[in-house]
């Protein structure tokens, strides 16, 4: 196997893409994600349904697919957006089901009393959520947020298939320019292989410093 130092640049061009599309739909994924966790919980009985409904259906359908729904079927409906916002769009709609259902984890781990105490002294059920419950409850679910986040960066990769020129992206356009595909992919797994160590390095560091001693929350099966 041969290997050509040219190519460490080339794809490094792709690299802020990537992380610009991560770091979006992660964004986009833990607000959604949290105001669905919320209806969910705290909602009438409509909106539990809706809430439920669209966790269902983004965590039982492919993320390809959702990726083809908005980037080629919201046209038909007369939303065009370009291949950027709909990579992100589509990730970031994907994930805020996953989070969800990892804070869901997290707020039911949080000890119920703790809710019926804070109603006892006066809160209202808005101010209740806000400041006792959600802090305990972002603590709690970092583990398996974490795990979110890097799942998050590998399936970046998909955009490749709506033109845009991400680590993939570059890792396919020099394999339809060279023979040596086999090497450029392998390039690129050592690419994501680096970048995912970063990250867990750095998310393992701030779990460590926000982890409750003795109390976690349950974790929530892909």
């Amino acid at each position: 196997m041969s290997f050509e130092w040219e190519w460490v640049p080339k794809l490094a061009e792709g690299l802020p893409l990537t992380l610009l599309i991560t770091f979006s739909c992660i964004a986009i994924g833990t607000v959604l994600g949290v105001l669905l966790v919320l209806g969910r919980i705290y909602g009438p009985l409509l909106l539990r349904g809706v809430c439920a409904g669209y966790i269902h259906f983004f965590r039982g359908t492919p993320l390809l697919v959702q990726l083809f729904i908005v980037y080629y079927g919201l046209p038909n409906w007369g939303i065009t957006l370009t291949a950027l916002q709909s990579g992100i769009l589509a990730l970031g709609l994907n994930t805020a089901a996953y989070q969800a259902e990892y804070f869901r984890g997290a707020i039911q781990a949080v000890v119920e009393g703790q809710m019926l105490a804070a109603r006892s002294l006066g809160l209202s059920l808005p101010q209740a959520i806000r400041f006792i419950i959600l802090p305990q409850a972002f603590r709690l679910v970092l583990p398996p947020w974490s795990n979110e986040f890097i799942l998050m960066l590998k399936y970046s990769s998909i955009v490749f298939t709506v033109t845009l020129l991400d680590l993939m992206g570059m890792a396919k356009r020099l394999a339809s320019r060279d023979s040596r595909t086999f090497e450029i992919f392998i390039v690129v797994a050592l690419f994501y292989l680096a970048l995912v160590f970063i990250v867990s390095s750095l998310l393992r560091l701030l779990e460590r410093r926000v982890r409750i001693p003795g109390l976690s929350a349950p974790s929530q099966h892909l």
